[in-house]
């Protein structure tokens, strides 16, 4: 049986190669999130396991002690890691990319595959509507759990089943219509699973090419701050409206606090200019959101996800 998972004075929790060394080779200690999240802030987590395919993390699971936390990590983009860091284990899913045709008309991939990948694949089999999956700046694991969506498709439309897991590795299918999803919004059937994989299903689209995504993505750069850092979009858009206007129209474009800005480019990015802090980033959220709603009496809701403790 392996060893207890104890936890040690300062919060760290003991390495995992004293449960097995097998996993020794793909686990981090103290990995500072700030490398793996789009702001490129947030403080260390206690250990990081990038597993080597679904096999590996399945096996990695089943060995963990029951309540080890576990927070699970595509390429960090709408996600904000406070300064504290995360306890426990991160998971990197960038390790599950399995990408593959079922059939004429569907896709198989993993929670790990980066949504721009997904497009180019349906792209090259004629298969759409697919080409929005281009402008998600992550993987399919995080665009399910978001509905995430770009050029006016999201993602659960696309959605026919899903592989989960729950935290000691069982493994299950769940149909797609088990979960209810909105703008933005997905609700579970059972808390505590976690993505694997997904099946979609997509028509028949030929004539679009690689070179017209590119064009979509190009017009997208025009407008928005791609390249820099930050989360992609910040709030949702509430009803009716557009959260940029609101925050232009409030006169916060170009607003910094510390080294976190309101993008000049696009008011709905928030931009690490240099080495903003986690703390940073929820005051100007805050700030914001104040503003907003004291001039047009609306509360802006934030799109990205937090984790992790304060320092």
């Amino acid at each position: 049986m392996p060893a207890a998972l104890a936890k040690l004075p300062d919060g760290a929790w003991m390495s995992l190669p004293r449960i097995s060394a097998a996993f020794a080779p793909r686990v981090k200690y103290a990995e500072p999130m700030s490398r793996h999240t789009s702001w490129h802030v947030g403080g260390p987590a206690d250990a990081f396991f990038t597993p080597a395919d679904r096999t590996d993390l399945i096996a990695f699971l089943e060995v963990l002690p029951p309540g080890t936390p576990l927070f699970w990590l595509g390429l960090g983009s709408n996600l904000l890691v406070r300064d504290g860091g995360i306890r426990g284990v991160v998971i990197d899913t960038t390790g599950l990319d399995r990408l593959e045709a079922v059939d004429a008309t569907t896709i198989y991939a993993d929670a790990g595959v980066p949504c721009a990948r997904l497009a180019r694949r349906c792209i090259g089999l004629e298969l759409g509507p697919a080409e929005f999956f281009a402008g998600i700046p992550g993987t399919l694991g995080g665009a399910l759990v978001m509905n995430a969506g770009a050029f006016g498709g999201e993602t659960w439309p696309r959605v026919r089943a899903v592989d989960v897991c729950d935290a000691r590795g069982r493994e299950r299918r769940r149909d797609a219509r088990e979960y209810s999803w909105s703008y933005r919004r997905l609700v579970p059937p059972v808390p505590g699973e976690y993505f694997l994989g997904a099946v979609l299903g997509f028509e028949k689209q030929p004539g679009l090419t690689e070179e017209a995504m590119r064009a979509l993505i190009a017009r997208r750069k025009e407008t928005q701050p791609i390249g820099e850092w930050s989360c992609g979009s910040t709030f949702t858009n509430p009803k009716g409206d557009h959260a940029a206007r609101l925050i232009e129209a409030s006169g916060l474009k170009g607003h910094r606090i510390g080294d976190i800005m309101v993008s000049t480019k696009h008011a709905n990015f928030l931009v690490n200019v240099h080495a903003a802090t986690a703390a940073d980033v929820e005051k100007l959220v805050a700030h914001i959101q104040t503003t907003v709603a004291q001039k047009f009496g609306v509360t802006l809701t934030p799109e990205f996800h937090v984790a992790g403790e304060t320092r």
